[in-house]
């Protein structure tokens, strides 16, 4: 494995600690600061919105300042926001801390990039491997985010600040890593840049109108449901604090250990088949959340979620390196992670107000019309279609 793609898979995993420890201790910080239950997920879904807001600028900034100069200031703007997570629960500021949260999401639009750097450093043939590979280090993100708010306990005068500190920390070491591994990438020409098909011509092909689909549909879903896991086990149906972690952290390990083989699974059935199979997973998570509020539903429901994401996942970002050129890249991938971020942000920011206005089953319920969304996007697109244009 390359230097390159081992720094971008370490440094991804330390910076990415932000999003699990956010989903998990976000709602509840937010419980704490804010006299309105309504307003508790409102710091995660302003991480995800900022996620949304900077995916296009973070796309066009890759190309003009270059990626390793992007990623460095990304880690800076990183360590900075979480000290000000810190001082904001110190002192009691909910607005400073939905601050701090929006900044992690631009952060994350950042960290976004890292997949398309390590997808341009291999042949084309290699780049679901690739993109499957790098999201292994959500692996080691899974455990290390949740677990910095140990650091609460062993803190217990400091509480939520020592593990925002400790964040700022691993955002350092990331831009560390970085600035070792990674060379130096130049800018790209402006002109260039400008170059390319018009976006009547691209959204033309269907493959890419389903990469798209299925990459904004996973994570609208996953982070719908997500979200609002915490806060229905915690507020809803009496669980501890531990019960839930381990429910977050399960369901973060099956998001990114099937990328030991779902690259691979790519390359030999095709995107078209593994969406398919994506799909069919988030119907069934819903299935068994709805069932019973156990913790075994619960957990279930969850790890399923998490399988289904990143087949959809893995396959919308491998199947949208095949319908552009390079100098179409940064306007396609900024747009597709606007699609994507932005769905994500939606959900994150519903999800808290419909767990507590209509109840589990009625979140759930909420979810299928996105699912039947990507169910009609799939049977519009044959997969003799997506395989002459992948082909082409």
């Amino acid at each position: 494995m390359p230097v390159l793609i081992r720094g971008l898979m370490l440094a991804q995993a330390l910076a990415l600690s932000a999003a699990p420890l956010m989903v998990f201790a976000g709602g509840i910080i937010g419980a704490q600061l804010h006299p309105d239950p309504r307003f508790a997920t409102l710091p995660v879904a302003a991480m995800v919105s900022g996620t949304a807001l900077a995916a296009l600028p973070a796309a066009r900034l890759a190309a003009r300042l270059g990626r390793k100069t992007l990623f460095l200031l990304g880690m800076l703007l990183g360590a900075v926001s979480a000290l000000g997570a810190a001082l904001a629960f110190n002192a009691g500021q909910f607005w400073l801390f939905v601050t701090s949260a929006l900044l992690f999401g631009a952060v994350a639009a950042v960290v976004q990039q890292f997949r398309f750097a390590a997808m341009a450093a291999v042949p084309a043939a290699q780049a679901p491997v690739v993109a499957s590979q790098l999201l292994l280090a959500g692996l080691v993100s899974a455990f290390l985010g949740p677990e910095l708010t140990r650091l609460a306990q062993w803190f217990p005068q400091l509480g939520f600040t020592a593990s925002f500190i400790g964040l700022s920390g691993l955002f350092v070491l990331a831009g560390l890593v970085l600035w070792l591994t990674m060379p130096a990438t130049p800018a790209v020409d402006t002109q260039r840049l400008a170059s390319g098909r018009s976006w009547p011509e691209l959204l033309q092909q269907r493959g890419l109108l389903l990469a798209m689909a299925a990459g904004a549909c996973g994570y609208g879903v996953m982070a719908y449901i997500m979200t609002a896991t915490p806060l229905s086990m915690t507020q809803g149906m009496g669980f501890s604090l531990d019960e839930a972690r381990w429910v977050i952290q399960s369901h973060i390990v099956a998001m990114f250990l099937p990328s030991l083989i779902s690259g691979r699974l790519i390359r030999r059935f095709g995107g078209w088949w593994m969406i398919a199979l994506g799909l069919v997973l988030m119907l069934v998570c819903v299935l068994v959340a709805w069932w019973d509020q156990t913790f075994v539903h619960y957990w279930a429901g969850l790890v399923l979620l998490g399988l289904a994401w990143n087949l959809l996942f893995v396959a919308g970002t491998a199947m949208l390196g095949q319908f552009h050129q390079p100098e179409e890249a940064s306007r396609v991938q900024g747009v597709n992670d606007f699609l994507v971020f932005g769905a994500q942000a939606f959900a994150a920011l519903a999800s808290g107000a419909v767990v507590l206005l209509f109840g589990w089953h009625g979140l759930l319920l909420s979810a299928l019309p996105l699912l039947l969304l990507l169910a009609v996007m799939l049977v519009r697109t044959p997969r003799s279609e997506v395989a002459a244009e992948v082909n082409a």
